[in-house]
């Protein structure tokens, strides 16, 4: 459909992509991300299951009757199908109907329970996670260096300029939500802040229609932006509240509050690196603690500018989350993932790159320019304990920076980037 002022997502290539071969697509991601108004873009007729428009009728109709609601154009856009869930049901019975592609884009924000679902809708709809903006996306970064390039070895030198730290502070509160990005840094950080209570005041319940302690829920929020981009545990969590919130909550309860807040895509938690890089060495398998995104943290630990400035250490974990944020994006782009590493031997890696082909590359994450020199020797000593062990070594080694001002490799071969330079 025509839209004016659409902004291009890098997801745009892999919808198009997906519904060359899928008869159907589910977009999934948190509220306000975009989801909506970039399928829009791709579709040719659409129904929006939350128009509150004659009581709501776009939902009593798909209720009822949900094959009606399927009549139109195609790609036909069902916005918020989650509201009905028997409309998964129906699209994969359309589809298995005809060979045609691209029949169907469902956008989802939530994760409904498996009842009512009865079939997976495997090879018929797939689906794609959408996120808010990287910093390329929404025109803060320069985009004058490549992933895709530093993930086959190659970059090319370039002078990106100087880099404030207020302005990497603005980029951490504002976060990548669309609308927010041409917004005074005051007012723009009141959508985090309003976003996390409509979810735990309405989202949280429509979910399964289960009430839930709101409270409880308020304090687990708060604990896990305490331990952004952290492989803190459940029982970690748990004591994390009893100590600083003086709450006690069992840990059965913090693991169905963390499942309801991955199925709201509240969460988006950066997963261990299980290839097997080092035979000799056990690798840890637990999950790095991630917010969909760092402005959600921020305004959970309730950050100002001037706050951040004073506290350096929080700032530093914020400043990984919004770059970790931003190399999945970019890695999924090109169908490479995001991971992290950790062994029990102490060797640690802010992220691993994993390229379709099996290769790797590695990478720590730095706010400071004058770090750059030890997070290098961190990476160096890891590839040199891979080759004494015989493991499968990295494609490249880089330090992504925050107010680096050039893009270039040293002549150890670890590449430096900052993150305000770099794009898929």
């Amino acid at each position: 459909m025509e839209q004016k002022n659409y902004k291009p997502r890098l997801i745009d290539s892999l919808i198009s992509e997906y519904l060359d071969t899928f008869g159907a697509l589910c977009i999934e991601g948190p509220k306000w991300c975009g989801k909506t108004w970039t399928s829009i873009h791709h579709c040719r007729s659409r129904i929006m299951l939350g128009d509150p428009n004659g009581n709501f009728q776009n939902r009593q109709l798909a209720q009822m009757t949900p094959s009606l609601v399927l009549e139109g154009e195609t790609p036909r856009l069902i916005d918020e199908w989650q509201e009905v869930p028997p409309l998964w049901d129906a699209v994969r019975f359309k589809v298995d109907q005809t060979s045609d592609k691209g029949q169907f884009i469902l956008t989802g924000s939530a994760t409904p329970q498996h009842k009512g679902i009865l079939h997976s809708g495997a090879g018929r709809i797939a689906k794609l996670r959408m996120r808010p903006m990287s910093l390329y996306e929404s025109g803060a970064s320069s985009g004058q260096v490549s992933l895709a390039d530093i993930c086959r070895g190659t970059i090319t030198p370039v002078l990106s300029g100087e880099v404030d730290l207020r302005r990497i502070i603005d980029y951490i509160i504002r976060g990548g939500w669309p609308a927010n990005q041409t917004t005074p840094l005051k007012q723009a950080a009141h959508l985090p802040a309003q976003y996390l209570q409509a979810v735990l005041d309405d989202d949280v319940y429509r979910i399964d229609n289960i009430k839930r302690d709101k409270h409880k829920m308020e304090l687990l929020l708060r604990s896990l932006a305490r331990n952004e981009a952290t492989t803190a545990t459940n029982k970690k969590l748990k004591n994390d509240i009893k100590e600083i919130d003086d709450e006690d909550i069992d840990v059965e309860t913090v693991s169905g509050y963390l499942n309801i807040f991955d199925r709201l895509f509240l969460t988006d938690n950066q997963r261990p690196y299980e290839t097997k890089l080092r035979s000799s060495v056990r690798v840890k398998q637990a999950e790095k603690r991630h917010l969909s995104d760092p402005s959600l943290a921020a305004s959970l630990l309730k950050a100002t500018p001037d706050m951040l400035l004073q506290d350096l250490n929080t700032l530093g974990f914020l400043f990984e989350a919004l770059c970790e944020r931003d190399l999945k994006i970019y890695a999924e782009s090109f169908d490479a993932e995001l991971f992290h590493y950790q062994d029990y031997a102490g060797n640690e890696m802010d992220a691993v790159i994993s390229m379709p082909d099996g290769q790797w590359c590695g990478f720590e994450i730095k706010l400071g320019a004058h770090q750059i020199d030890a997070a290098a020797a961190n990476l160096l000593k890891i590839k040199q304990d891979i080759q004494k062990d015989g493991g499968k070594e990295p494609v490249s080694l880089c330090v992504v920076c925050g107010l680096s001002n050039a893009a270039y490799q040293r002549e150890d071969g670890v590449f430096v980037v900052p993150i305000t330079a770099l794009k898929n």
